[in-house]
């Protein structure tokens, strides 16, 4: 059985969780998210303070659904409590990023500003001009919109220029040197 969708999920106070017709519905403090179920034999039992997520047999498809769906709930339930973030680090000579009403302006190296309009439900802020954090209540949008402003402009290998993630490792290249033998 799927170590990951056995487990169950323990629901915080101030948060509900609703089924109906295959689709779950989580209300928090932050807002609300839902999440359609593609399978019938994936089925969720709501208890008191937790949420079980059951299969009805073991099919190979079956068993990535189960626990496919129980991760993205208990993201849900996470989410509705508190934002989730990602972090974005600015490095090269004059690069800078700064938040105008619901643009995000980055001087990344080329000849003109680039302007990222930021999506409904995403926050996004420079607490410096360096850093970039985006945060909101749903995981996986959250990661599509930090990738979407890292994809503005690649880190380079060899001086290290470009947007990448706060926890990321950035792999350098060595230079070339010429005339050594």
């Amino acid at each position: 059985m799927s170590r990951i969708g056995r487990k169950q999920i323990d629901v915080p106070a101030g948060v509900s969780v609703s089924y109906a017709d295959n689709v779950v519905t989580v209300k928090g403090k932050l807002g609300e998210l839902k999440q359609s179920i593609a399978s019938n034999d994936i089925t969720v039992k709501i208890g008191a303070g937790v949420v079980n997520v059951e299969r009805a047999n073991d099919q190979k498809q079956t068993r990535a659904y189960h626990g496919l769906y129980r991760q993205l709930i208990a993201d849900m339930v996470k989410g509705v409590e508190t934002p989730f973030t990602k972090t974005l680090i600015v490095s090269g000579v004059g690069y800078k990023c700064a938040v105008t009403g619901n643009k995000l302006v980055m001087n990344i190296g080329y000849s003109k500003p680039v302007e990222f309009t930021v999506p409904d439900g995403i926050t996004v802020t420079c607490p410096d001009p360096l850093t970039i954090v985006v945060s909101g209540i749903d995981k996986c949008y959250v990661g599509q919109v930090a990738a979407q402003i890292k994809s503005k402009r690649p880190v380079e290998p060899y001086h290290g220029y470009g947007l990448h993630y706060s926890d990321e490792v950035v792999l350098r290249k060595e230079a070339k040197t010429a005339g050594k033998k």
